[in-house]
């Protein structure tokens, strides 16, 4: 038996993420063409630690004479291995133990070849694994070593050395060597799983070294329920709802579930006004179960579910999966902004008819309990997002899902942050303060390369207050996990670890005035972003105010929204000589010739109109039904929009395989001639989106 293919979009994994077994074998010799193994030994690494109770060791008999120069350095003699099984059942054993993981060695070229060698020996297909070798990655961190021995590097590294020359121990000191180089390989931008094989890949290209033998298996486009992912709540929820006064009696309420053919109504508790509670059969049986007939006569509400456990009409449907399952519910009430109840969704609405088989994007989130668990969503982002690529669903559905999930890791970074705090001893303060993530994430437009942008804003305080001092920490302690979760640093700190990104109500409103007052660069910088703003933890309405005036606000500057509207036609043009797009190592930005300059004209449009949408699109939609442009043109700067994020959103998936850091530099002679065609007719629409603002384009 052959290894089993790691999922394909491991390779996006933060290294520090990963789940991967390191392993090590002892041989005869060191001939891999004739050697013949003798031990299997291997060790869990989970989330960038080695899990050494995790481990697997076995001995093999390989049905020759161990040398004895061979037995003298491992320790390990005919006598040992008589009795143990032959290759291909410990082999067969090692495979079920490995399981589809990625394998990591020291020096593993060699292990490699021996089991190749082994393989053909049984004749056993031989499918090579997905792989790292931690002395390539010493070699690209620290070139000028002198000795490269496990040795040499565990002391270079400050790791101790024990029992040397056995399978386990050896993949111990292999895996520490690999975990304490993490750190070090992220500061030299290599954080990912794809980009550490690309590391090493072009290690060995530069420096002549023998490959390591490629994988050779063939692994299958993943699929994913695309209904879940294309609808939201709202497209599938059932309304108006039905809902029953909770001094009802109980026969009433079957009597209603009866005559509307549902298994299921809601209660407006009568002890909480504006609060519900679920009836469904079940808790009718249970009533009747345990009083008798004589339960119908009680009031409804004494036997409802509590509380209702309600999603937005906005959210996905993959999302409304997860706190069914969590919690084992078949049914959700539906809520809107104000808190009311505006429908109901089942199990059945959802076409679910096992809740353990719901998809998993997001919910490692919600589970995560350290930074490393969060960077897992990697893999299943990547993975979902080439399936619905694969399914031609629109890129700007796509980028609302990884959206979803920045700020949804933004919100369970804010949780762990708390929870440690509160650990330490401290308490929240007493105001109410919410984390706003900015930007892209904000409107719903993030692609696979994200970074962070977020703010935070408390009701009362200045500096150096209760609650300043509580964000404080918060807003460092967030940036540091979702930077090792994977979300960058912002180049440009709009992070509310920085004291300009976190203030009290107050201090915002007076920041913001001064914003459109002064005008200047950096000011018109950071409004820009602010105004995309969407709430993701704590007091959401605190956060939606404060959005709201601000854009009200802004609103009656006519001298701040010309110098917007001027500053988002600053964009350099993308064309060059006979039309041809000005290229710089083979690639162009996108973001900063195309999509840039439309989503700076969509804000500036929303803000003079006093319209409250946050996405490109929808801010597009809503200006082009106010009637100042024809419906046409809009129509196709919205088209062109989407041709550029989902062109960016390509070239980030073929960057994650070949290993390649994530931007919105795209290349594009790697595209098709119709695809060149396109992308270069969607950059000539910048030109119609920066007309509706009415202002000259600078020559």
């Amino acid at each position: 038996m052959s290894f089993r293919p790691a999922p394909r979009m491991i390779g996006s994994v933060p290294l520090g993420s990963i789940e991967v077994v390191a392993f090590d074998l002892e041989t005869t010799g060191l001939n891999p063409t004739n050697a013949r193994v003798v031990e299997f030994g291997a060790v869990w690494i989970s989330a960038g630690q080695v899990r050494e109770a995790q481990y697997y060791s076995s001995l093999v008999n390989p049905g020759i004479a161990i040398p004895a120069m061979s037995a003298s350095i491992h320790g390990i003699s005919d006598e040992k291995v008589a009795e143990m099984p032959g290759f291909s059942d410990c082999m067969k054993a090692f495979v079920n133990w490995v399981g589809p993981n990625v394998l990591i060695g020291f020096s593993i070229g060699f292990d490699l070849s021996v089991l190749e060698a082994e393989h053909a020996r049984h004749g056993i297909p031989w499918n090579a694994p997905r792989t790292l070798d931690v002395e390539e990655l010493v070699q690209v961190l620290a070139p000028d070593i002198k000795n490269y021995s496990l040795e040499s590097v565990a002391s270079w590294l400050g790791i101790e050395i024990k029992d040397r020359h056995r399978a386990v121990p050896d993949s111990v000191l292999a895996a520490k060597a690999f975990t304490t180089l993490i750190p070090r390989l992220t500061t030299l931008g290599v954080s990912s799983f794809a980009e550490a094989e690309k590391a090493c890949k072009d290690f060995r290209s530069r420096n002549g070294a023998v490959a390591i033998p490629e994988n050779r298996q063939l692994v299958d486009p993943v699929n994913v329920d695309s209904f879940r992912f294309r609808n939201r709540v709202g497209d599938v929820m059932n309304s108006p709802p039905i809902i029953l006064g909770g001094g009802e009696p109980l026969k009433n309420a079957v009597s209603t579930m009866v005559e509307k053919r549902v298994g299921g109504l809601f209660i407006e508790l009568e002890t909480a006004p504006r609060e519900f509670g679920i009836l469904t059969e079940g808790d009718i049986i249970r009533a009747l179960q345990v009083e008798g007939p004589g339960a119908l006569e009680n009031r409804a509400e004494k036997h409802c579910s509590r509380p209702l456990v309600t999603v937005h009409p906005k959210e996905f449907v993959y999302r409304a999966v997860i706190p069914m399952s969590k919690r084992r519910i078949r049914h959700l009430g539906v809520a809107g902004d104000d808190g009311m109840v505006v429908g109901a969704i089942s199990a059945r609405d959802l076409f679910i008819s096992n809740l353990n088989d719901a998809v998993d994007l997001g919910r490692e989130i919600e589970e995560a309990e350290n930074p490393a668990e969060l960077g897992r969503i990697w893999e299943g982002l990547a993975t979902v997002a080439r399936a619905l690529v694969n399914e031609s669903m629109e890129a700007r559905e796509i980028a609302a899902i990884i959206s979803r999930e920045l700020r949804a890791l933004t919100q369970r970074a804010c949780e762990l942050a708390e929870a440690e705090l509160v650990a330490k001893g401290s308490n929240p303060p007493s105001e109410p303060y919410a984390m706003m993530v900015l930007g892209s994430g904000g409107r719903g437009e993030s692609l696979l390369a994200m970074d962070q942008d977020n703010a935070i804003v408390f009701s009362s305080g200045g500096r150096g207050s209760e609650s300043d001092a509580w964000c404080e920490t918060i807003g460092r302690r967030v940036a540091a996990i979702l930077n090792d979760a994977g979300v960058k640093f912002c180049t440009g700190g709009v992070m509310a670890s920085n004291s300009e990104w976190r203030m009290s109500y107050a201090d915002w409103t007076a920041t913001v005035s001064n914003w459109i007052v002064r005008t200047q660069p950096d000011d018109l910088l950071n409004s820009d972003i602010f105004f995309d703003s969407m709430p993701v933890h704590g007091d959401f309405a605190l956060a939606n105010r404060l959005r709201r005036e601000s854009i009200d606000s802004a609103r009656q500057s006519l001298p701040f929204l010309r110098l917007l509207a001027q500053r988002s036609l600053g964009s350099p043009n993308p064309f060059g000589w006979l039309g041809r797009l000005r290229l710089e190592r083979g690639r162009i930005d996108l973001k900063m010739h195309g999509v840039m300059p439309i989503f700076s004209v969509a804000r500036v449009l929303a803000l003079e109109n006093g319209i409250y949408a946050r996405s490109t699109a929808e801010r597009l939609r809503a200006f082009g039904k106010i009637g100042k442009a024809s419906k046409k043109q809009v129509d196709e700067v919205i088209l062109a929009h989407g041709i550029l994020l989902a062109t960016i959103l390509r070239q980030q998936l073929r960057d994650l395989d070949a290993g390649i850091p994530l931007s919105n530099r795209i290349a594009p002679d790697a595209f098709s001639t119709p695809d060149q065609s396109q992308l270069k007719w969607a950059l000539e629409q910048v030109e119609v989106a920066t007309g509706f603002l009415g202002i000259p384009v600078p020559a």
